[in-house]
């Protein structure tokens, strides 16, 4: 691994009293400030309990209003449907806003796959709507498993289609919704505002869509893929980019109306990897817009800085990996080795969640710790140096796995969780030296 991947080595430097006070002047932070931020941030878990079904929840996003709103998702629940949840800061809870289902006229007994998830898909606009897509995976309700191919032309079981909801977080009612994607699931979502262009890939089938929100028109750019990237990146002149399942990104361009597959490539371990899979999970644009960072879904995922704008293709920097070290003759499922939830606080600094397990030569644990661990790591864009300030604790089992990240309006971190029941998300809180207003603005274009 070259001298510049930071993040591949094992002697982390450690960040300190050198770094810059939370509204990113040149003073150094007070004794105290120093010292608070040494300890471990104060973390909570936020389980579902107004939907105990809930298994999952692939969505976090900041809403217009700042707020934090959350997918409570029963993917492997006969009849399950996804019901949208929004954190409330004066009491401290989640508040249940409503069942998506119910409200698109698919309820989860209707006999048909359900809409079970938001899966990457909710995208807020300037306005105060706050829109959502659904995907697939819940059977319905009379049986135990579902498989769209085989349903595929089952009018009476086969999924209905995404649904795209337009929710008004200044009035908490929904303004209108439509079949977005017929018979598939969207599995991510990207909103330019200035176009009014909603931009998603479906699942199964994998193909590129752009939606008109004011006309509710779709088009079907056709299959660009086997392996849908679960992020769609825009850049400065309103193009999308996305990978395809071998890595490369592939660019639309609005007004051509047409699809490229460019010859950027994402960053994978090279040392045993042919790029297959390593397509983005997670990505979050810093602070001043000028990169997104970026982790892929594949196992020993690098963490990659893109410059969308700099010329006619993107240029990326990979900046190492960001999981332990470990065999790599074995293989190891991405559930593991995993990282995601990447967010942007107030300090200027990225945050995101990395997984660590036990492994008797690279990561001996002691007995009682937890098999798998979600840790929270900042990252300095201007050294690239990292350190470890939190650790996920769910109550009843492993917080390896986090789907999204986001920051509300008074600047602190939520993380969305995947694996043990109860489903639910994290909150963790910024000290105040790390916080700053307007934090959470600009809005994130994708889900």
């Amino acid at each position: 691994m070259s001298g510049n991947n930071a993040f591949g080595r094992r002697d982390f430097l450690k960040a300190g009293a050198g770094l810059l006070t939370a509204q990113g002047g040149a003073g150094l932070l007070s004794a105290q400030a120093a010292a608070a931020d040494s300890k471990p941030y104060a973390c909570k878990f936020y389980p579902f309990v107004d939907h105990p079904d809930a298994d999952s929840c692939w969505s976090v996003s900041t809403g217009p209003d700042g707020r934090i709103y959350a997918a409570a998702c029963a993917e492997g629940v006969p009849g399950g449907t996804v019901k949208v949840m929004r954190y409330n800061r004066e009491r401290d809870k989640l508040d249940y806003l409503f069942d998506v289902g119910d409200k698109v006229g698919d309820p989860g007994n209707s006999g048909r796959a359900t809409q079970c998830k938001i899966h990457y898909s909710f995208c807020a606009s300037s306005d105060g709507i706050l829109y959502m897509a659904t995907h697939l995976t819940a059977p319905p309700s009379d049986l135990p498993v579902y498989d769209e191919w085989y349903s595929w032309h089952d009018e009476k079981r086969a999924f209905r289609g995404s649904a795209l909801v337009a929710y008004d977080t200044r009035k908490d009612e929904i303004l209108w919704w439509d079949t977005m994607i017929p018979k598939e699931g969207c599995r991510n979502l990207t909103f330019d505002e200035e176009l009014g262009l909603l931009y998603s890939v479906s699942d199964p089938r994998d193909h590129f869509y752009v939606y008109d929100v004011k006309k509710r028109q779709r088009r079907d750019l056709g299959r660009i893929s086997s392996i849908n990237g679960i992020v769609i990146l825009l850049d400065n002149k309103h193009r999308a980019y996305t990978p395809n399942d071998d890595g490369h990104l592939v660019r639309y361009t609005p007004w051509t109306g047409r699809l490229e597959v460019t010859p950027v490539r994402l960053p994978y371990e090279q040392s045993y990897q042919t790029g297959w899979h390593s397509v983005f999970y997670d990505a979050a644009p810093s602070p001043d817009g000028q990169c997104v960072y970026a982790t892929p879904w594949v196992p020993n995922p690098h963490m990659m800085r893109i410059w969308l704008n700099e010329g006619e293709w993107p240029r990326i920097e990979d900046l190492g990996r960001v999981t332990q070290e470990r065999d790599r003759t074995f293989p190891m499922d991405m559930f593991t080795d995993h990282c995601g939830g990447l967010v942007f606080a107030g300090d200027g600094k990225l945050y995101y969640v990395a997984s660590r397990w036990r492994d008797p030569v690279y990561n001996p644990m002691a007995a009682n710790r937890k098999e798998k661990e979600g840790v929270v790591w900042r990252l300095d864009p201007n050294t690239l140096q990292r350190e470890e300030v939190a650790l996920l604790e769910h109550p009843d089992g492993d917080a390896q796995y986090v789907s999204r990240a986001a920051v509300d309006n008074n600047g602190d971190l939520f993380f969305g969780h995947i694996g043990s029941r109860p489903a639910g998300i994290f909150k963790l809180s910024m000290p105040a030296s790390r916080r700053k207003a307007n934090a959470w603005l600009p809005l994130r274009k994708w889900g």
